[in-house]
């Protein structure tokens, strides 16, 4: 394991209780920092991961499609740990809703998409920038999608415009709030084995995802994790505003 120190770090990680989220929740743990561990539904999870590292960390539930459970979420967190170091935006869905839907099956899960990928994001940006003022430090780590660069299949609009928007929002936090000491990055994966990723497996089968990729394996949620870590550590600050692929050379820019 990579030696990063985050010892002392207070840092809420969103969908933590499965998939990406879950293993870079792992490995900040291990590195040292106390983690508010947001989960939706999967709560068992979400506290066996705390009582694993037994360090201070804590299990926050919310509904980021709901307005009130974003706000509520980000208060109560910065209430248990006083200050937050670092927020990793990782919550989102992945749904199909093929063009071939009527306008209001389409529209309806267009707007379920956008309401947790983008408007919950936004939401938990503006308040960590008020936080991160008021303690004159802070950082995002933002984690976006291959679609943004190279388009996704038409089943999957909702989430490819969603996570265009939120890399666009990443990056001009990056340019807008450096001087204030806040630091932003966005991490953008590929195809990666989680849950999330199963349906399009399921529906295309893993031949053609693998015969997308550079690489002879899927990418994992734990190959991101030194990466989020590093970001949040320090050590990258001077790659604000940067876009990391990791899609195993699947789409190289």
């Amino acid at each position: 394991m990579t030696n990063i120190n985050l010892k002392g770090q207070h840092i809420l990680v969103t969908g933590a209780s499965d998939g990406i989220g879950k293993s870079v929740a792992e490995y900040l743990m291990r590195s040292g920092a106390k983690l508010a561990v947001h989960y939706n539904r999967n709560q068992k999870s979400a506290i066996e991961l705390v009582q694993q590292f037994d360090n201070g960390s804590k299990a926050f539930q919310a509904d980021l499609s709901v307005e009130k459970e974003v706000i509520k979420l980000f208060d109560d967190v910065a209430s248990y740990f006083g200050r937050i170091d670092a927020i990793v935006l990782n919550a989102g869905v992945f749904i199909s809703h093929s063009t071939n839907q009527n306008v209001d099956d389409w529209y309806k899960t267009w707007k379920k998409t956008i309401s947790i990928n983008l408007d919950a994001v936004g939401l938990l940006t503006k308040m960590g920038i008020d936080h991160f003022r008021n303690h004159k430090d802070g950082r995002f780590v933002y984690i976006g999608s291959r679609a943004v660069f190279r388009g996704e299949t038409e089943e999957y609009l909702a989430y490819a415009a969603s996570k265009g928007g939120l890399t666009s929002l990443a990056r001009s936090v990056a340019r807008s709030f450096g001087k204030e000491n806040i630091k932003s990055f966005i991490v953008s994966p590929g195809f990666t084995r989680t849950q999330m990723a199963e349906s399009f497996i399921e529906v295309y089968g893993e031949k053609r995802v693998l015969n997308e990729i550079a690489l002879n394996n899927l990418t994992r949620p734990e190959d991101l994790a030194p990466l989020i870590a590093l970001m949040c550590s320090g050590l990258m600050d001077h790659a604000t505003g940067a876009t990391i692929d990791v899609n195993a050379g699947s789409h190289i820019r």
